[in-house]
């Protein structure tokens, strides 16, 4: 083999090998069994799924015989795991890490941007200050508004869940809710936003709640999984004697919960302790019976009664203290979406996709009225204080008031968007929909039937195709209100990304139309295009450079949420001019992974120097296992200090604003992911990943395969020599520039002596000649350094070279040639 050779490109020059050798070292034979057998498994997996489709109870035998099969594959996998990054010799860590996401606000966080899933009314005379309105947001955070003289404002943001906030309610002086993310989670409705609570034991995304008005305490939850589940919230809280080590994830799905023969009187003294983390050992009543998914929940104001519905169509009723079954309702023939009692527990109001509201007396266990007032799905209720009239919104984007008694009913508003939630508080019913904006409408709830003398009311048939052909027929009434009196709004919702090639920039576009470039190593919009096409703004915007994709992103929150993953995500490195660092050297290089993580936990780094504590505080506890750097193995194979790339100072191309700061997502120490903004991080927060902790106090972090490998051979008629035997490699962002020095260099003459001579680099046969820019005077390159046109730019990397030039999977062949000057 050929010594190796160093190039005049600092931190990192070309290895060449001879003999035509593969010039890098051989992959660890662990490594290579364990790729395969991973292959292996998921072709069996494969396989066995599509043959096991539509399987019935006589194909058992057959799912038995495969079983093993896939049994010994992944034993032979574990024989071959592979210890990821960080760990000491012998031992084996599971190569899959904990995800890190960031999550870019809006310049204007006091806003919500994405649709509004859930609405709650907190009275003056419970809180003992003002009203409150809360609103739970598909962009995972709650916000509490303060409504005063028709006009809402922003009083503060409840974050915690890391997906889409379903539903909210209000329990005493406390405000639950519920998540995508499988939990619920506890807070003080006078807080500043902090959560106390976190309660797991949904399987699937947890959908609606429902709550008892005069016990405190008791909070039922249901969710995609078919699961109700019945919470005594004081009893959640309370300290059970259990070993430390027991996990309340680890409760078994099931009523193994003390029963609730007695519910807690009215004026209790006991209150929600402020304690942060899961109780060990407790688990909820459950509600068996629902074979599918749970839409909608209600509880009577007593407690002892409680009604689900969703898509089996069916209305069943419960008895919450227990667990037990009472009766089930069939009458709607599609998903039950809303559900409402009366005081008494007597009436059941439901609201279903098959346009119908349907009135049940649980009494008589049968419907006793139907309403056909909408045209589409109804997926909100919420009725006057007498229970005598109804409000019901949905998918036809209106809003009716039906009197229950006469069936009289009058379209009260239309919105621009479909309807998701209603609250009715004094005159005003708050709108929430698909949309980041609340509205309020004057409501008349305590004196309805003067809503009915101001517009002109129809008579709700009984069947759901007669709102329908009402419709049709040109027959559909007119709102009263055409404007709402209130308005929150809320910040466009982002629709579509698009990820450009230099890693760093993102375009955007949102529910408004405006297209917008972010900067996602800051978090920051550098610019605003307006209402123009996304499609031909991209193709403007396209660069002919090739970066590894570091992160991964979705919108799904509304807002742009970056995924890292380690160690792919250390695989993109620029170099640092490029970022116009001043004073840069011109071969420093930056890892843009991490020196985006020096930006999103500078605060995290200096409040846990001042602090030197360590601690959980977002309504999680945490276990001791993966919470604290040293008791993390580091030594590994090939870890990069950062020694050379590291800038003692934060680069201003990763500075997070600290006006509308990112929030961050992890999971933690005891199993659930937790959120926080970056300058809401107080130190203790002890369970971010390792390998995170290890980057940025520590400067270390997996080295990726950041190599190109490549030939060099001398252009066919060229008299100059060939330089190497074998395949070289460098850098991947190497400069072609640099390339060409290592080829003077190499060569053991001047270029004939002439100060005027050219050198040229270009492909072999068969591929398209690329026309170079004269870059010179800005790379400040010698004259013989000077390219030509129909040769490689000087400023390409050998990365863009082999993707846009080259396009060929086989390894790269440059040729070099010298010509004189005319």
């Amino acid at each position: 083999m050929a010594a190796v050779e160093q190039s005049s490109a600092g931190g990192g020059g070309m290895r060449g090998g001879g003999g035509g050798g593969r010039g890098r070292s051989l992959a660890n034979p662990d490594r290579v069994a364990t790729v395969e057998g991973e292959r292996l498994m998921r072709r069996c997996a494969s396989r066995i799924g599509r043959g096991l489709q539509g399987e019935s109870e006589g194909e058992d035998e057959k799912r038995k015989a495969i079983c093993p099969l896939i049994l010994v594959i992944r034993r032979h996998l574990s024989m071959h795991r592979v210890g990821s990054a960080g760990n000491t010799a012998g031992s084996s860590r599971p190569r899959k890490e904990k995800r890190f996401t960031y999550v870019l606000n809006d310049a204007d966080n006091k806003k919500h941007c994405a649709g509004i899933n859930c609405l709650s009314y907190l009275n003056a005379s419970t809180s003992g200050t003002s009203d409150y309105l809360f609103t739970g947001s598909r962009d995972g955070t709650l916000k509490r508004w303060e409504p005063k003289n028709g006009v809402a404002s922003f009083s503060a943001t409840f974050e915690s869940h890391v997906d889409w906030v379903n539903d909210a309610i209000i329990v005493g002086q406390n405000l639950v809710s519920c998540s995508s993310d499988t939990t619920l989670k506890v807070w003080n409705c006078l807080s500043d936003g902090a959560c106390t609570r976190t309660l797991r034991q949904h399987s699937d995304y947890v959908i609606c709640l429902a709550a008892s008005e005069k016990n405190s305490n008791i909070v039922a939850s249901g969710g995609l999984g078919g699961e109700v589940f019945i919470w005594d919230l004081d009893s959640s809280l309370a300290p059970v004697a259990k070993s430390v080590d027991a996990k309340e994830d680890e409760a078994p799905n099931g009523n193994s919960g003390p029963a609730l023969t007695t519910l807690c009187n009215v004026n209790s003294s006991s209150n929600l302790a402020s304690t942060n983390g899961q109780s060990h050992g407790y688990s909820p009543i459950t509600a068996k019976g629902h074979k599918d998914s749970v839409y909608a929940l209600a509880m009577s104001d007593t407690g002892n009664t409680l009604v689900s519905g969703g898509t089996e169509k069916v209305v069943r009723v419960w008895d919450p203290r227990t667990g037990s079954k009472k009766m089930k309702l069939r009458g709607h023939t599609d998903n039950i979406r809303a559900l409402l009692l009366d005081p008494t527990g007597r009436y059941c109001l439901s609201g279903s996709s098959d346009s119908m509201i349907r009135l049940w007396d649980l009494g008589q266990q049968r419907c006793i009225h139907s309403y056909a007032v909408h045209t589409d799905s109804v997926w909100a209720l919420a009725s006057t204080p007498s229970f005598s009239h109804v409000y019901s919104g949905g998918r036809d984007q209106s809003v009716y008031l039906t009197d229950l008694s006469n069936r009289e009913s009058v379209l009260l508003c239309t919105n621009e968007h479909p309807i998701l939630q209603l609250s009715l508080q004094d005159d005003m019913i708050w709108v929430a929909t698909t949309d980041s904006s609340v509205n309020g409408w004057k409501a008349e709830a305590h004196e309805p039937l003067k809503l009915f003398q101001k517009g002109s009311s129809f008579l709700a048939g009984n069947l759901s195709f007669s709102r329908a052909r009402a419709s049709l027929e040109g027959s559909a009434p007119v709102p009263i209100h055409k404007e709402p009196s209130s308005i929150i709004p809320g910040v466009p919702a982002i629709t579509q990304h698009e990820i450009l090639n230099n890693r760093r920039h993102v375009l955007t576009k949102d529910t408004a139309g405006s297209v917008k470039l972010w900067e996602i190593t800051r978090g920051a919009v550098i610019e605003d295009f307006g209402k123009v096409s996304f499609e031909d703004k991209k193709k403007e915007l396209f660069e002919m450079v090739s970066i590894p994709a570091w992160f991964t992103m979705d919108a799904r929150l509304g807002c742009l949420s970056v995924h890292l993953d380690t160690p792919q995500c250390f695989s993109a490195e620029i170099y640092a001019v490029d970022l116009n660092v001043a004073g840069a050297q011109e071969d420093l290089k930056i890892n843009l992974a991490q020196e985006t993580l020096r930006g999103l936990l500078v605060h995290w780094s200096k409040k846990k120097q001042r602090s030197g504590s360590h601690g959980l505080s977002n309504g999680d506890t945490s276990t001791g296992k993966d919470v604290s750097l040293k008791n993390l193995p580091h030594p590994r194979s090939e870890v990069d200090d950062g020694a050379e790339n590291h800038a003692s100072q934060m680069l201003p191309s990763f500075e997070f604003s600290t006006v509308s700061p990112p929030s961050i997502i992890t999971e933690g120490s005891s199993g659930g992911p937790w959120r926080k903004r970056i300058t809401d991080l107080d130190g203790t927060e002890s369970d971010i990943p390792w390998w995170i902790v290890d980057c940025v106090e520590h400067n270390r972090f997996p080295k990726e395969n950041t190599k190109c490998g490549f030939y060099l051979h001398p252009a066919e008629g060229s008299p100059a020599p060939n330089i190497t035997q074998g395949k070289l490699s460098a850098p991947r962002i190497l400069r072609i520039h640099k390339v060409a020095n290592y080829v003077v260099e190499k060569l053991d003459r001047p270029l004939d002596g002439n100060a005027d001579s050219t050198f040229g680099m270009g492909l072999t046969s068969g591929q398209s000649q690329f026309s170079a820019l004269d870059s010179s005077s800005r790379l400040g390159l010698k004259p013989w350094q000077k390219l030509k046109p129909s040769v490689l730019a000087p400023e390409m990397s050998l990365a863009t070279v082999r993707a846009y030039v080259w396009k060929k999977p086989e390894d790269l062949i440059l040729n070099y040639k010298v010509v004189q000057s005319r």
